[in-house]
């Protein structure tokens, strides 16, 4: 069975380019203090191959390990950049289905705009 999912496969251009952008900043980070792929890997307690892939910027890669590998580059804090909070969140009140809906959980039409 294969690992790429459908989803992997139609990863947008942005997306693509943005991993690819990080796999080569950890690659900078790892060089600077020369470490080999197989140290990193080690330390990361994940295999080479799979430390190539987030170096590559593949998007099979785990979010958990490229997470571990930026606190292992000491570059942790820079997640919290990641995804602001908007500043109108505030304002936002969540709405709750009532009682009557729950069983139908289906995708309207209306939400379907990817």
């Amino acid at each position: 069975m294969t690992k790429y999912s459908n989803s992997l496969q139609a990863s947008n251009l942005e997306v693509q380019e943005s991993l690819e952008s990080l796999g080569q900043r950890l690659r900078a980070n790892r060089i600077v203090l020369g470490w080999t792929i197989k140290n990193t890997a080690a330390r990361l307690l994940c295999s080479q191959n799979t430390y190539r892939a987030i170096e590559a910027g593949r998007p099979t890669a785990s979010i958990g390990i490229i997470v571990n590998a930026l606190w292992l580059f000491g570059q942790i804090d820079s997640l919290n950049t990641l995804a602001p909070v908007p500043m109108n969140i505030r304002g936002v009140k969540r709405v709750r289905n009532s009682n009557k809906n729950q069983g139908n959980n289906l995708i309207r039409e209306s939400e379907r705009d990817f």
